[in-house]
């Protein structure tokens, strides 16, 4: 009897935890970097891009001077922290091979209002790449950066953007898998709402698929993209950098995988 005390004292305080921790999972998710609409149109102009399709209503980033004669569009949705404003180096080596790049932006990043979850990152998404479709015609490609993987394969399992080819920079097999490695004494695999289940999600994709992998990644270990790369069954391929960590790619302009993966995607 003297130890029943302590003990329920122990299993409610960590009750109590839990209780935390799902009713503010999401500022353990999310890490936006927002800005007034004024300081994000200044951004923009200091990078030579324009709020994407009005300032306004904006859903993401262009180019002020985009591809008269495209390839086709490339929708980068990025990772949880920053803004779009924070990812202009996918421009250059994506325009200089000939594709128009939106680096599209999540309700309550930058000057958007709102506030991210899975279902308002996915619809979203689709809202961008709809817009992105009306607005250029296609080809459409998605871009999924990390948590913007698990954006991308919403837009895809919700069926209604024809995309030609999806990328995946150090994407997961759902979130929950990652969370749960991160926070296995919190049950976070069994807490979180924003599960984005990439492998669920991608099963009926028939376009082709590039994963790109950093070996030394500490956020989210690679046998989480390794076994989202093993559940694919479409057509795929596996760009792996040994001495990457997560936010370490090597993303200068003239490597060569920016073609390899490019002409992949678009075979």
């Amino acid at each position: 009897m003297p130890t029943f005390k302590p003990m329920l004292s122990i299993l409610l305080t960590y009750f109590l935890l839990l209780l935390i921790v799902f009713l503010f999972q999401r500022k353990m998710i999310y890490f936006p970097n927002t800005y007034s609409l004024d300081h994000q149109q200044l951004l923009a102009d200091q990078a030579g891009l324009k709020l994407w399709p009005s300032t306004d209503n904006y859903l993401g980033l262009i180019s002020k001077t985009p591809q008269t004669v495209s390839k086709g569009t490339v929708i980068v949705f990025h990772g949880n922290a920053g803004s779009a404003t924070n990812r202009t180096y996918y421009l250059a080596p994506l325009e200089k091979l000939g594709y128009r790049v939106i680096l599209a932006e999540y309700p309550g990043y930058g000057a958007r209002k709102g506030a991210p979850s899975e279902q308002t990152l996915i619809s979203n998404g689709i809202q961008t790449a709809t817009q992105a479709l009306n607005d250029f015609g296609g080809p459409i490609f998605l871009w999924g950066e990390s948590l913007g993987s698990g954006v991308v394969g919403g837009i895809v399992q919700s069926g209604q953007i024809p995309v030609k080819g999806i990328v995946l920079v150090t994407p997961f097999s759902s979130l929950a898998d990652v969370a749960q490695h991160h926070y296995w004494f919190f049950l976070a695999k069994w807490l979180i709402r924003d599960k984005f289940d990439n492998i669920k999600n991608l099963q009926n994709y028939s376009g082709n698929t590039a994963v790109l992998l950093a070996e030394q990644d500490e956020i989210i270990p690679n046998k989480y993209s390794l076994k989202l790369f093993e559940s694919l069954p479409h057509k795929k391929k596996l760009w792996a950098f040994k001495d990457a960590g997560h936010n370490t790619l090597p993303l200068y302009q003239d490597l060569p995988w920016w073609q390899e993966v490019m002409q992949f995607v678009n075979d």
